[in-house]
């Protein structure tokens, strides 16, 4: 005979394992697909690491550092301007300088269909692009230049920056990773700081004059601006790692050319996605950041969100222009 209350355990039994297996079964799987995920990913990360250091720069680059250094006979002043000041120069100008073609003639017009502010800058205000320019060459002759001096001195303490062996790939990608963080927590902050009514009326409102911006742009700002929000938060991270000249000169170049992609005005094939800074142009109190993870921790991307451009908001890997295929809504009629 059946003991009392067997009955009510064997339906308790039904009802609540059938969902204690749901959930490890779920566990389980969640647990394959992470760990199976996880492998794939360090496997790949190792085996591009290991290309990249025994194929590349095991040679190629280690041999082309080894013959620049003693070109320059050593001389480290004349290195460091080198890289940190001339290279990242050509790679603004030469990315910069392919876009300002499209933005004053219209063409080629793969680029110009390509706009995301549709109807602006085309063609660009010459006087105002001028004006610009001269800014920016001021900007960087007479404020990013001489703040490379305390800098070069910084780096010598670390004894470092100058070595004849290059750092390992792997090395270079957890420097990149840490500049971007500090980066991107200096810029967020000392950003929503010059928007602070006081200082954006006498600082960050000349950057602002551009609702709808370009690439060049991208360094067009106040003098103290470009020091606290423009060029300290590059430059902090190499210093606090005492990273090598090389890794400083590409992460300069990095840094001035996806600024100058935020800031060109263009959702182009395969490059980053413009749409987030391009929005802070055109609203002011919004997408305050460059990756976007403080603005979503302290909410500045909230009307972000709920319009067409964050759906555009991603890589563009096709060649049909996302203000196609994620066109904005018809305006209401008044």
């Amino acid at each position: 005979p059946k003991m009392p209350g067997q009955d009510t355990a064997a339906r308790a039994s039904s009802c609540c394992f059938p969902q204690g297996k749901k959930l490890s079964d779920a566990l389980r799987i969640s647990a394959y697909v992470f760990s199976t995920g996880l492998l794939m990913f360090t496997a790949l990360v190792n085996s591009v690491s290991w290309f990249m250091q025994n194929i590349t720069l095991g040679n190629f680059w280690q041999t082309a550092w080894l013959e620049f250094y003693d070109h320059m006979e050593g001389d480290e002043w004349t290195i460091f301007l080198f890289g940190a000041a001339l290279v990242p120069a050509l790679a603004f100008w030469g990315f910069n300088g392919i876009l300002l073609v499209a933005d004053i003639t219209g063409k080629p017009t793969f680029i110009t269909r390509y706009r995301i502010q549709l109807g602006k800058n085309d063609p660009v205000d010459k006087k105002k692009l001028w004006k610009a320019i001269y800014t920016v060459l001021g900007n960087q002759f007479f404020i990013s230049f001489p703040m490379l001096v305390p800098m070069f001195y910084i780096m010598k303490w670390w004894d470092n920056t100058f070595s004849k062996e290059l750092p390992t790939f792997q090395w270079f990608l957890v420097e990149l990773s840490i500049f971007t963080v500090v980066e991107e927590i200096l810029f967020y902050y000392t950003h929503r700081l010059v928007h602070h009514p006081v200082l954006y009326k006498h600082i960050h409102k000349k950057h602002h004059e551009w609702t709808a911006p370009i690439g060049v742009v991208s360094i067009y700002a106040h003098p103290i601006e470009h020091i606290v929000s423009n060029t300290l938060p590059v430059m902090t991270g190499p210093m606090i790692m005492g990273s090598h000249i090389v890794s400083i000169s590409a992460w300069f170049s990095i840094a001035l050319v996806t600024t100058s992609i935020s800031h060109c005005g263009y959702h182009l094939p395969l490059l980053p996605s413009p749409e987030f800074h391009d929005f802070h142009h055109l609203k002011f109190n919004q997408c305050y950041g460059v990756l976007g993870v403080l603005d979503f921790l302290h909410g500045t991307d909230k009307m972000f969100r709920q319009t067409k451009a964050f759906e555009r908001h991603k890589v563009l890997l096709g060649l049909t222009p996302l203000s196609e295929s994620i066109p904005e809504p018809p305006k209401k009629e008044e």
